[in-house]
């Protein structure tokens, strides 16, 4: 990565492992996490909670972060192979300084990446994160400091009960036992392989499970949230009464219901947005989603009364809006989940837990539970090659827009989108039919490609 370009993405550093991600960079930026993160106080070690996901990757990379905070002086708890939602509570629990977690989330095997969380096990705040790469940069520029020696250097611990304690706590957080039911886990040969089937037959489900033999290569590969055909045919195959499907590290869960038929993270953000109203829980009677949730689960969440508040697309805005609005309950489509009670960030085994808990509880399948959202057809286009900085601004655009949202009226809507990382424009159309959307949004990108074309901005 050159020097201009930011480290820290949207969620973390990532990329290829050995490639942009390597084990020079992972020892420095943990150095520089080591320097920036914990508040220092005199006779006191900083601690530092790390774990990884089952990539072959993960191994090197892992060994790199443990060097770097040690040798910077941070005491190290070695969770291994954990979910990253598990570092995120283990930190918390712990009342370490902060958290490291090595993944690339549903990401192919070859790439990897590293996830700081900051004390409590809250993901960092923009201005730490830049704190942490500026700090990274200026040692690789030739700046010194001093180096512990001696005593002072960081010891590494094994942390033998990181799982243990991980489950525990989901367990505790269950708002239902599960006895009665069966349901086949989808765990993407990911980190969440042992943790997610020991929670669910804990609490008294049977668990038939997908996807949880990891070899340190397979992760994501043909299974888990991102493909959910393996999963429907073991739903209805073994009889099951849902599937869970988790991706390579754990923070997002998708889920099928006994027909094999799948349920988004809009529909499972409303079943538990309902559950938690029905508790008394539901601060405000608000639900956090993006701008990405169909128009259905808005009218859904109308329709029983609670209020959505939009952010921008990213689980880290999702989480910035219910802390500055005390909400409990945020998610995506994708399947990030954030249940404030029980966990700092998305955690897919939690809302796992609490949907099935949602079942249990009702004595309802999830097909009848799911269909509190009624999906409008979504169509996204692409539209590669483009100024997106334009997008905006483009009068010809902005009125075929306005033509396109009068046309669908209060059953679909329009959302263009500029890319964070890539030249290209996203155009998400929702309509009563697919026919229209496709039709709308195939029209309105000839206009974004038209309008927008890179020549016609020199």
């Amino acid at each position: 990565m050159g020097s201009g370009t930011r480290l820290f993405g949207t969620d973390g550093v990532r990329g290829l492992a050995n490639g942009v991600l390597t084990a020079e960079l992972a020892l420095g930026l943990s150095v520089a996490a080591a320097h920036v993160l914990p508040a220092r106080a005199p006779g006191r070690r900083p601690t530092a909670v790390v774990g990884r996901d089952p990539r072959a990757s993960g191994e090197f990379l892992a060994a790199a972060v443990v060097a770097g905070l040690a040798s910077a002086g941070v005491d190290v708890l070695d969770a291994g192979v954990v979910p990253t939602p598990a570092v995120a509570f283990l930190t918390a629990e712990l009342s370490a300084d902060f958290g490291v977690m090595l993944s690339a989330s549903h990401n192919p095997m070859p790439d990897n990446g590293i996830k700081f969380f900051a004390a409590g096990g809250r993901k960092l705040a923009d201005e730490l994160e830049d704190a942490v790469e500026a700090d990274y940069r200026a040692r690789l520029a030739g700046a010194q400091a001093p180096r512990p020696t001696g005593a002072d250097v960081g010891r590494v611990r094994l942390l033998e009960d990181a799982l243990e304690r991980y489950v525990a706590h989901l367990v505790a957080s269950a708002p239902a036992r599960l006895d009665g039911l069966k349901v086949v886990v989808d765990c993407a040969h990911g980190a969440a392989y042992a943790a997610a089937p020991e929670a669910l037959r804990r609490l008294g489900a049977e668990v038939v499970t997908v996807g949880a033999e990891p070899d340190g290569l397979n992760i994501n590969d043909g299974c888990g949230s991102t493909h959910l055909e393996p999963l429907r045919a073991a739903v209805r195959e073994h009889g099951a009464d849902a599937g869970i499907a988790h991706d390579g590290d754990a923070d997002r869960c998708l889920a099928v219901d006994a027909d094999g038929e799948v349920v988004d993270g809009d529909q499972i953000l409303a079943v538990l947005a309902l559950a938690l109203r029905d508790a008394g829980e539901l601060a405000a009677d608000v639900v956090v989603t993006t701008v990405m949730a169909n128009l259905g689960f808005k009218i859904a969440m109308a329709r029983e009364g609670l209020r959505v508040v939009e952010t921008r697309v990213g689980d880290r805005y999702v989480l910035e809006a219910m802390r500055e609005g005390g909400f409990v309950l945020g998610g995506e489509q994708s399947g990030h989940v954030v249940l404030a009670s029980a966990a700092t960030t998305g955690d897919g085994v939690l809302t796992a837990v609490h949907l099935l808990g949602r079942m249990a509880r009702t004595g309802e399948p999830l097909a009848k539970l799911a269909a509190v959202v009624d999906r409008l057809p979504q169509v996204l286009v692409n539209v590669d090659g483009v100024d997106k900085a334009r997008a905006g601004s483009d009068a010809e655009l902005q009125a075929a827009v306005a033509a396109a949202e009068a046309e669908l009226g209060e059953r679909g809507r329009v959302l263009l989108r500029p890319s964070g990382t890539e030249p290209l424009v996203r155009v998400m159309v929702e309509a009563p039919t697919t026919a229209q959307a496709q039709a709308v949004a195939d029209r309105l990108a000839g206009v974004v490609r038209e309008r927008l074309a890179l020549a016609a901005s020199s």
